[in-house]
């Protein structure tokens, strides 16, 4: 993905939401759709965060970006809908959607993980994306070629002691992106992929890995021509696919 040379345009006039898009890759994500003529909704729960990434997006000349606050760990089945009203109401459809928003937890054994722990990672990791995939649909339907984007991890094609439910929950995302490909692939102009990000630097990776030097590894930055990739229209062909972003 290292090769790929977007064009500058490649997303002029396109609406994308990234969740998670206060930091790390989400921010990164953010800040490169708008470089390429995208207008975003910054999805994330700390405000402070969002304004950072909405000023710097004007700053750099950018469309101007919405902002979303929500707390996808505590958000119920209205707070999704009123979500995709509201953005029907503002932009009338979505030509993309980024579930970047994750959370780790503490590594531990499967047989010491707590019930809060297990639901709120499970909320954040799994139901939110599929309740905001759920909603946003009928927004996604309205574009002529819509991408849709999942977050990949090793740790869920293979599972790893201690990494319990992150890893489970990552597992169980890429079983739910491939069926969403299976079934948006027939009478719809959307489609589904995920990005396996790797080993980069951000405040989810120093959790799992404190000793690790993060200049040691690549940046959010780095990697995000497989981003760019996959939520423009060079990317059309592309269909239930994990992408390697390094």
């Amino acid at each position: 993905m290292k090769d790929y040379k977007p064009n500058k345009d490649l997303l002029k006039d396109k609406v994308i939401l990234v969740t998670g898009a206060g930091a790390g890759i989400g921010k990164e994500a953010s800040l490169a759709y708008a470089r390429h003529g995208a207008t975003v909704i910054l999805l994330g729960k700390t405000i402070h965060k969002l304004e950072q990434v909405y000023d710097q997006i004007e700053h750099e000349g950018g469309a101007q970006p919405a902002i979303y606050p929500m707390d996808l760990a505590g958000a119920s089945g209205k707070d999704y809908e009123d979500l995709a009203v509201n953005i029907e109401n503002e932009f009338s459809h979505l030509d993309g959607l980024l579930h970047n928003a994750a959370q780790l937890g503490s590594l531990r054994a499967l047989s010491q993980f707590d019930m809060d722990s297990w639901t709120k990672i499970m909320q954040v990791n799994l139901h939110a994306p599929f309740v905001l995939t759920q909603v946003c649909l009928p927004l996604l339907a309205k574009s002529d070629n819509a991408s849709l984007i999942f977050t990949a991890d090793d740790v869920g094609k293979q599972g790893k002691a201690y990494w319990g439910a992150y890893a489970i929950s990552k597992a169980a995302s890429n079983n739910m992106m491939q069926i969403f490909a299976d079934e948006l692939e027939v009478n719809t102009q959307i489609r589904v992929n995920s990005i396996n990000p790797g080993v980069v630097a951000t405040k989810m990776r120093s959790g799992a890995y404190p000793g690790e030097d993060p200049n040691s590894i690549a940046q959010p930055a780095d990697i995000m021509s497989a981003y760019l990739y996959l939520m423009g229209d060079d990317s059309k062909d592309e269909n239930g696919q994990v992408i390697q972003a390094q």
